[in-house]
């Protein structure tokens, strides 16, 4: 018995296996082994997510998550880099306040030390082979606020080098001065003519090295004061341009949704929107509260408390000066042979001072700042004229009658008629001025850091949150197509 022929592939009523589907643009191997072609080869997980990427953008859902996720990214990138700009302006405020102002008001303390140590030094030398207690005690005093001080900014230099090298050489020519001034007194006690030299020399190493010095101490550490002080006030862009483009993103995106679907709010991405838009307000009305805080300071306080330091150590050469030109007794001449190089120098810092005096007084915004800047000028003035009628009596060759205007009389308690009196009240109104002033910086300066206080913490949370709510509200208009 024959069997029937088998019908042919395809024919009605013959089952066939259903057709694998495959990739859209992959041929099949089957498919190409049939025709004798060799098979594509096997794509790579780069190409293959990239295809599927991309036919995720051909379609609505595909194209709400890939802008949901931009939307989270950039909301996410203006909470971090709003958190870090501002984390970068306070520390440079608050280095202001705690370091960079402290440290210049330090390096101004320990040349007025030095030069005080050395003014009364040559004061208690004129005053006789005794030295009196008072001035004895004085110089002390000094000598150990110099030393105290230096300790100090040598521990908050923060790797400064050109800090460190003033410091360093502070430290070793501090302790030869002082060996030179005990060689000056122990001459001095015996009625020796050479204590004069000594103290001459001991003055020259003071102003050609010590001063010279602790004055670029200051100006080094001035500087980095006005360097944190510019850091600080700097505007944040980046964070700003990032809070402009998730703003704008933010609304193109609602704008989308509505034009597509007609619903006017999506709560999530008012979330977003509201989100980055209290960063930006936050971070613009913080930083301009903080310029302006730093820039009340500068104006009022650093200018200010600058100018004061100038006029203070003006005085303080001036009054060295003054003493040296009864110790040399015009001995040294000035470098063409014809003056007193004490007395010229000392006329010098008395203009320094006037002027330094003028500028800080036309500064002063409040009675408390003006008050102690009158007294300041009224004893300038006083202390020119006491030396000069003391210049007069030197010149005409009293020299215990000049020494008496300088120092004031022996014996005397309180020798307010002499030089060195009106010396003492220009340097304490001085000292007053300073108080006040540094009291005006400090509290300006400490609103600024005040104002920016919680906004890096803030704008990443704020940051994250904003995200969130993005990421929630393409997922509600995503739900609709499930």
């Amino acid at each position: 018995m024959t069997q029937p022929p088998s019908a042919p592939a395809g024919a009605p009523g013959t089952a066939t296996a259903p057709a694998r589907p495959t990739v859209p643009g992959q041929v099949s191997r089957a498919a190409a082994a049939a025709v004798g072609a060799a098979p594509p080869p096997a794509r790579g997980a780069w190409a293959t997510g990239r295809e599927v990427l991309r036919e995720a953008a051909t379609t609505e859902p595909g194209r709400l998550r890939i802008l949901g996720a931009v939307l989270a990214l950039l909301v996410l990138a203006l909470g971090t880099v709003a958190g870090l700009e501002a984390a970068d302006r306070a520390a440079s405020a608050e280095d202001v306040v705690g370091r960079s102002q402290p440290l210049s008001a330090d390096a101004a303390a320990i040349y007025r030390s030095l030069a005080d140590a050395d003014s009364t030094a040559a004061a208690g030398f004129l005053a006789g082979t005794l030295e009196p207690a008072e001035s004895r005690a004085r110089y002390d005093r000094d000598l150990a606020t110099a030393s105290r001080l230096l300790v100090k900014a040598a521990a908050n230099t923060d790797g400064s080098d050109e800090s460190a090298r003033e410091i360093t050489a502070l430290n070793e020519l501090l302790p030869r001065y002082a060996g030179l001034m005990e060689r000056a007194r122990a001459a001095n006690r015996q009625g020796l003519p050479l204590g004069g030299a000594y103290l001459r020399y001991a003055n020259q190493e003071m102003t050609t090295r010590l001063l010279p010095a602790a004055e670029r101490l200051y100006a080094a550490e001035t500087a980095r004061l006005h360097r944190d002080d510019d850091d600080a006030r700097a505007w944040p862009y980046l964070a700003l341009g990032a809070g402009v483009l998730a703003l704008g993103v933010l609304v193109w995106a609602q704008r989308r949704e509505y034009r597509r679907t007609h619903r006017v709010f999506s709560r999530g991405l008012l979330a977003a929107t509201a989100a980055s838009l209290l960063v930006l307000v936050w971070l613009a009305g913080a930083h301009s509260m903080a310029r302006a805080g730093l820039g009340s300071a500068r104006a009022e306080g650093q200018q200010s408390l600058q100018l004061l330091n100038e006029a203070r150590i003006s005085s303080l050469k001036a009054r060295a000066n003054e003493n040296l030109t009864q110790v040399a007794r015009g001995a040294v001449l000035t470098e063409d042979g014809k003056n007193d190089k004490y007395e010229a120098e000392y006329a010098t810092g008395m203009a320094a001072l006037t002027d330094a005096l003028a500028r800080a007084t036309r500064l002063a915004d409040d009675e408390a700042g003006r008050a102690p800047l009158t007294e300041a000028t009224a004893r300038a003035r006083e202390w020119q004229q006491r030396h000069a009628a003391a210049r007069e009596l030197g010149e005409a060759g009293d020299y215990q009658g000049a020494l008496d205007r300088i120092i004031g009389p022996k014996g005397a308690a309180e020798p307010k008629d002499s030089a060195g009196w009106s010396f003492d009240q220009v340097d304490a109104a001085l000292e007053k001025a300073l108080a006040h002033e540094q009291e005006q910086f400090t509290g300006s300066a400490r609103g600024a850091v005040d104002a920016l206080t919680g906004l890096p913490l803030g704008a990443a949370a704020l940051g994250a949150l904003g995200a969130l709510g993005a990421v929630l509200g393409i997922n509600r208009r995503l739900s609709e197509y499930r």
